[in-house]
């Protein structure tokens, strides 16, 4: 029989030395796990909207909405953070506008694109390490200006992207971004059948700030394949410089010169390449901002110049006559002022002129206004109008107001 084994004094001093120093550590990670969901934040926004549409050529469509999206962003755990976001758009009467033509009970009416839904907005997760981010999973994504690639933030239903995007600040005033976009969710809902491109998308941009001018230059590259949307796949290689100066101590000029070329891409089978062009001069001051703009969507072989996945309502008039491209292009020149106005209102005011590249065939003109006033930290209103007046017979008469009042936390 084996006699029963002992453990020495020096044994037992150093399993106890072990087993203090463990115990802190594993009730550091404890404590860490916990604040890394208990001390993150909750986001919440809540935008009411009253929307109508009177158009020449369909039934008057009013929609009446309430967006809300409810979100929760963890704390930093050595690098590592995760967010969750969803979104639920409602309307009092889903039937009174086309929610871009899934309801077939609105057929006839105007199109406002703020369909009824309830989904998973966000879910990501990122990790950090210097001046190096990576984020994995559906997520909003916005660079520059919107043009190409943005979130759609007007709409009530935010577009988003199931992507890996890798965004690198180690070298001063300079910002690298990759991302390969796997799907995008887009605003009319997973009901509509072009509710999301399945995508096998290559994003890449660079942008230097801090240059002569007070500007920034970027590079980019948008190399778009969209698998169940074909014509939309194109290959986009651009540049822009975009800058305030400021010239004494009233007034800055600020100005934009970007250009871009476009092919096809991947899975389209179109033949084609076109241009972009955009230039801005404007003079800014206390009191508001007066601008020129111009800019061209151009068009080859019959098939203008594609952005499928810019915030397109942003540009060339908030009537959204031009959400693509007419086939001969566009060319939109266009004023635009700001102002600061007494009540803390802040005003904008845009006119455009719209004929196609190709033949240079007048298109329309249209009149943009806004207005709106926060309120507090959290709420801001806002009343906003568009009417565009045809001057093709390809194009209707169209006259759009808003009313809205948006909560942010």
């Amino acid at each position: 029989m084996l006699a029963p084994q002992t453990v020495s004094p020096t044994v037992k001093i150093r399993l106890l030395t072990c087993l203090t120093l463990a115990l802190p550590a594993a009730a550091s990670a404890a404590d860490a796990a916990t604040d890394f969901l208990a001390k993150g934040k909750l986001s919440v926004n809540a935008r009411a909207r009253y929307e109508s549409v009177d158009q020449s050529n369909l039934r008057d469509g009013v929609a009446r909405t309430l967006r809300t999206r409810v979100g929760y962003t963890t704390a930093d755990l050595s690098g590592w953070k995760a967010m969750i976001e969803g979104e639920n758009v409602a309307t009092t009467d889903g039937d009174s506008y086309s929610q871009a033509g899934i309801n077939p009970a609105a057929t006839g009416k105007a199109v406002v694109a703020d369909a009824e839904t309830t989904e998973l907005n966000q879910l990501w997760l990122s990790y950090t390490t210097g001046k190096t981010t990576s984020t994995l999973g559906r997520q909003r994504l916005v660079l520059d200006n919107a043009r190409f690639i943005g979130d759609v933030g007007w709409r009530q239903n935010q577009q988003t992207f199931d992507a890996f995007v890798l965004q690198d600040k180690t070298i001063a005033q300079t910002t690298l971004t990759y991302a390969y976009l796997d799907q995008i969710n887009r605003v009319f809902s997973r009901r509509h059948a072009q509710g999301k491109f399945d995508s096998e998308s290559h994003v890449l941009h660079a942008a230097r700030a801090g240059l002569p001018g007070g500007a920034t230059l970027t590079g980019y590259g948008y190399l778009l394949d969209f698998k169940n949307s074909a014509p939309n796949s194109c290959a986009t290689w651009g540049a822009s410089y975009v800058g305030t100066q400021k010239l004494n101590d009233t007034f800055k000029f600020a100005y934009r010169a970007e250009y871009a070329r476009q092919s096809d891409y991947g899975s389209s089978t179109l033949n084609y390449e076109s241009a972009y062009k955009c230039i801005e001069a404007g003079l800014v001051t206390t009191p508001g901002s007066l601008t020129y703009g111009y800019e061209l969507l151009g068009s080859d072989r019959n098939v203008g110049f594609k952005t499928p996945l810019a915030t397109l309502h942003a540009f060339n008039g908030w009537a959204d006559m031009f959400l693509t491209t007419p086939a001969a292009g566009l060319a939109n020149h266009y004023v635009k002022g700001t102002a600061n106005l007494p009540g803390a209102v802040a005003f904008t005011v845009f006119y455009h002129w719209y004929e196609t590249d190709a033949t240079s065939t007048k298109l329309g003109e249209e009149f943009n206004a806004i207005a709106s006033r926060k309120f507090g930290k959290y709420l801001t209103a806002a009343v906003k109008y568009a009417e565009f007046t045809h001057k093709s017979a390809a194009f209707p008469d169209v006259r759009k107001v808003w009313v809205q009042l948006e909560f942010v936390y």
